[in-house]
């Protein structure tokens, strides 16, 4: 919390109105962020994939007394840094906890041309762990990262002691019931973003209408990536990344989990891709997180659900000592 209030009191000075972030006096930050700065202190991977060389940026807060390892995995619209409360809870519990910005998010690398898929995101990070010697891990996931932690539970089973999943995306098919988009339709859509505009998606989508000044620290990086010199660049991996989230479905291999799976879901979000472009005809309700618990819960050979509700798509700021009471259970 107190990095929070540090970044509002020295990016946002007293009497500026929220709007203000939309100008140019601003945040700019290029595409690595290389002036924002993570609560914990940000490693370096660097590896080969797809014929390139690749930095994947990472926070690391070793274990104590040899407990595991908790890998977290950030959503679509967030870095890491955004873990800092749920990895001081678990850090403070004993576990290691690892946290990566993936290839074309937050201070890690934004290829120009990248085949994104959750396999291939999953195999980097998996690599990343290795790097660091963890070979067993827990693996929690957020929104995207949920979708991400699932896959790394399906490719490397043997590697993972349980999956956590909270708000996941992706516990539906979304192309069976949306119109598949090419990548330059999500560029076009990038290109015309205001900070204004994320925030009132925000504010309307997670929050049930309501903001506070934690929420807005949370989108001060897409402020200053706006703002700054590197937005084309960004927006482009913004665009690329969206493709896996449709083709890249993984609720049809749900009962081929074979580690523990918790699922946390606060119940009014409704959350669904593609709500926007639906198939002609298509009536289908997408984002009924408050039906959707109980029928995924069904699919997972050892799974548990744990309902938060009247909370949205971001149980951990929203609602975090309801969050917390559900990850004491876990952890």
């Amino acid at each position: 919390m107190r990095r929070w209030i540090y970044i509002l009191l020295t990016a946002f000075p007293f009497g500026m109105t929220y709007s203000a972030f939309a100008d140019d006096h601003g945040p700019q930050y290029d595409a690595r962020l290389s002036s924002y700065d993570y609560p914990f202190a940000v490693h370096t991977y660097e590896f080969d994939s797809q014929r390139q060389k690749l930095e994947m940026a990472y926070m690391h807060l070793p274990a104590k007394d040899n407990r595991p390892t908790v890998l977290l995995l950030h959503g679509k619209n967030f870095a890491a840094d955004y873990w800092q409360a749920t990895a001081s809870y678990l850090h403070d519990k004993g576990y290691g906890v690892l946290m990566p910005d993936q290839i074309g998010f937050g201070k890690s690398s934004k290829p120009a041309h990248y085949q994104f898929s959750f396999e291939a995101l999953a195999n980097n990070t998996k690599a990343l762990a290795e790097s660091l010697g963890i070979e067993q891990i827990i693996v929690m996931g957020h929104s995207m990262g949920g979708m991400l932690a699932t896959r790394y539970a399906l490719n490397h089973a043997d590697r993972v002691e349980k999956l956590v999943l909270v708000n996941p995306v992706g516990l539906e098919d979304y192309l069976r019931y949306v119109q598949y988009k090419d990548p330059a339709f999500f560029y076009t859509n990038e290109q015309g973003k205001t900070i204004d505009q994320i925030r009132a998606y925000q504010r309307k989508n997670y929050y049930d209408g309501k903001w506070s000044e934690e929420y807005e620290a949370l989108i001060q990086i897409h402020a200053g990536w706006i703002n700054g010199a590197d937005w084309e660049q960004v927006a482009w991996n913004n665009a690329l990344t969206y493709d896996m989230i449709f083709t890249g479905n993984v609720s049809n291999e749900f009962d081929q989990l074979t580690v523990p799976t918790h699922l946390i879901l606060g119940t009014r979000d409704t959350t669904g891709p593609g709500r926007g472009w639906k198939k002609e005809g298509e009536d289908y309700p997408l984002g009924r997180y408050d039906r959707l618990g109980e029928t995924v819960i069904e699919q997972i050979p050892d799974g548990y659900l744990y309902e938060l509700e009247g909370v949205g798509h971001m149980p951990q700021f929203e609602a975090f000592d309801r969050y917390r009471q559900q990850l004491n259970k876990i952890f």
